[in-house]
C-alpha cells in the first residue's frame, strides 16, 4: 500500500542521523484516549481516502479530529504536519506523508503506515471509551 509523498516545504535542516520511521500503534505506547489523536489527510491520496471511509464506517469519527490538506505547501496545515513530524525525530528532513495520525498531547506522528492506522482505527471503535461516546 502506498502512501502520498508531500512536496517539501522549508530548508532542510543539518542531518543528525536516519530519519526515524513513525510506526507506533495505539495500544503500544499510545493510549486509547477519546479526542487525543488527529489525521492529516489528502484528498487525492488513495490511502487516504481509505483512512476516510474506515473513519466513518468504524465510528470514531467523533472522537477524532481530521485535516485534508489542499494544494499550498505553505499553508498553516503543511507547518502543523511539519511541526508532528519535527517532535517525532529531531531535526526531521524526510519528506511528509499522509495519511499522518498525530497524537495532540505530544504532538508527535503516531504512524504515516496506512495498515497500522486502520488497525488503530479499528481498535478505537472497539474501545469502550470511544462506544461510550465520551
Amino acid at each position: 500500500m502506498s502512501h502520498t509523498v508531500l512536496p517539501r516545504t522549508r530548508t532542510v535542516l543539518p542531518h543528525t542521523g536516519p530519519a526515524p520511521a513513525p510506526r507506533g500503534r495505539i495500544g503500544a505506547g499510545f493510549s486509547p484516549v477519546p479526542h487525543r489523536y488527529h489525521l492529516y489527510l489528502c484528498a487525492d491520496c488513495p490511502s487516504s481516502q481509505q483512512v476516510t471511509a474506515a473513519l466513518a464506517a468504524l465510528g470514531p469519527a467523533d472522537s477524532i479530529t481530521a485535516t485534508v490538506l489542499g494544494t499550498d505547501p505553505r499553508s498553516a496545515e503543511y507547518a502543523a504536519l511539519r511541526l508532528a513530524y519535527e517532535a517525532t525525530g529531531h531535526h526531521f528532513d524526510g519528506a511528509l506523508t499522509v495519511p499522518a495520525l498525530v497524537d495532540t498531547w505530544s504532538g508527535r506522528v503516531v504512524s504515516d503506515h496506512t495498515p497500522d492506522i486502520l488497525d488503530d482505527l479499528r481498535l478505537l471503535a472497539g474501545h469502550p471509551a470511544f462506544r461510550a461516546g465520551a
